[in-house]
């Protein structure tokens, strides 16, 4: 993204909102998608957090567009660009997919991402007492998720501007922007420098960033929460080591290949079903649970998203493992081989 560029920012909104104006729903757009298409139905996707605003979303559009349009709110969970409501999708003229940038791009989607009006600096300054000195190491990593994407060429000016050497990349296909960083994909922190500032909200992310990449440090500057922590993956690795153990003596494998149309890894659980005949296809698009406590297996493999395996997996009633987890399940590589689980060019 270019410096200066409007897209998603909430302070250039081009239509004035009836209701909140934390984000910019990019209306403009919406609507003269809705009448370059003629469209009668229009279909809106948010993602969890942001559901509770769709129907004042939709009233600001009812205001805008004609009067024979139909906006139908999608219902189902949605968690990230992989996580589609298919359904909706086959039967609206327009589909507006809210918060997120495009995992791959579509002509039948539109997709609106929210940037954060969340100011950086002042954490990332923070930050700089847990980096190195730029005049012992000045190599340093940079990474973000989409909802700070907007302000992500700033921050990389501002390390520069410190002496850092700064470090970007655009990872795999599966991402779009340089920098960006997913609960599923850290390919954008392949970068050559042995420290990484990770800036956004949560654990999740620079925690599954110190897993797949060990041998870095990971800088967490939260500018949502104000704090500055180092990503410690160590209590996380020995959840992941518990449920293996707890595996270790199943006989009857559910395998799930998860429908959802960003997620399905086929090739993964059709190999593993091949090759253990007590192995089971379970196929669903919503993960959880109370869907799997009715199977009698004594353990399951996820091939969908990760984050239901390591966010969720003390939830289940029977152990639930990465792809990578089961096979040190059952003995084909050594348990201190596990990695976090992630996704590269799929979809």
């Amino acid at each position: 993204m270019s410096r200066g560029s409007t897209e998603g920012d909430l302070t250039k909104t081009g239509m004035a909102l009836k209701h909140d104006r934390e984000w910019d729903y990019e209306l403009d757009r919406i609507v003269e998608a809705i009448e370059e298409r003629d469209a009668t139905k229009v279909g809106l996707q948010f993602p969890e957090g942001l559901k509770r605003r769709g129907p004042s979303v939709a009233d600001d559009l009812r205001e805008a567009a004609p009067d024979d349009v139909t906006f139908m709110i999608s219902g189902q969970p949605c968690y990230g660009a992989c996580d589609l409501d298919t359904y909706l999708m086959r039967r609206t003229d327009v589909f507006v997919h809210f918060g997120h940038t495009p995992m791959k791009e579509s002509d039948s989607i539109i997709y609106v991402p929210l940037f954060s009006n969340v100011d950086p600096f002042p954490i990332m300054e923070d930050a700089l007492d847990e980096l190195e000195d730029p005049e012992d190491d000045p190599e340093v990593g940079i990474v973000t998720t989409a909802q700070h994407m907007n302000r992500f060429e700033e921050m990389t000016d501002w390390l520069e501007e410190r002496g850092y050497e700064v470090h970007t990349r655009r990872g795999d296909d599966r991402l779009t922007m340089e920098g960006q960083v997913l609960g599923c994909n850290y390919a954008s922190a392949d970068i050559p420098a042995d420290q990484v500032l990770y800036v956004g909200g949560g654990k999740f992310h620079p925690v599954g960033l110190a897993m797949e990449h060990p041998e870095k440090r990971v800088v967490i500057a939260d500018p949502v929460n104000n704090v500055v922590k180092i990503a410690e993956h160590d209590q996380f690795l020995k959840q992941r080591y518990a449920s293996v153990h707890k595996a270790m003596g199943a006989e009857k494998w559910g395998v799930i290949f998860c429908t959802k149309i960003g997620q399905g890894r086929w090739e993964k659980a059709q190999e593993i079903v091949e090759n253990n005949e007590n192995a089971y296809l379970i196929t669903m698009d919503e993960v959880t649970p109370d869907r799997l406590r009715n199977f009698a297996m004594d353990a399951f493999v996820n091939t969908g998203c990760p984050r239901i395996t390591t966010d969720d997996g003390p939830r289940f009633h029977k152990p639930m493992l990465t792809p990578g987890e089961y096979e040190a399940a059952i003995g084909e590589k050594p348990l201190d081989s596990i990695e976090f689980d992630t996704f590269h060019d799929t979809w």
